[in-house]
């Protein structure tokens, strides 16, 4: 069965690249948001295996969107990789206390991005 995975990240640009890549290289259905809101959203209206979210968000950043899909008992156990830039040591300790099934440092390769995505989530090929 085909993988689901909602990529939310207010660079439209790095937004599709993402979501070609991961349509072409790793066969899988995406869909995108280019905001907090957006996404939540469209966890209500479709069911992911993934949702890949960028951390530096305006408006509502990454981690006030994950303690509202936490907080909704239909979307809490939706896994969770962060996209990020920056890696601050408080952002990092911050990291260790969510419960996210890994992060993809930006930039990245996108070459490699199904394969970062397969080995976080554990899908073999």
């Amino acid at each position: 069965m085909t993988k689901r995975i909602l990529v939310i990240d207010d660079e439209e640009s790095l937004q599709d690249l993402i979501c070609t890549c991961l349509e072409d290289l790793g066969g899988w259905e995406t869909q995108s948001a280019q905001s907090g809101h957006e996404g939540l959203l469209k966890v209500q209206e479709y069911i992911f295996d993934v949702i890949l979210l960028d951390v530096s968000m305006p408006e509502m950043d990454g981690f006030q969107f994950y303690e509202q899909l936490r907080a909704n008992p239909t979307t809490q156990t939706i896994p969770v990789i962060l996209l990020t830039a920056k890696v601050l040591p408080d952002e990092r300790r911050r990291f260790t206390q969510m419960d996210i099934a890994g992060i993809i440092t930006k930039p990245f390769n996108p070459t490699l991005i199904c394969e970062q995505v397969a080995q976080l989530m554990d899908w073999s090929e």
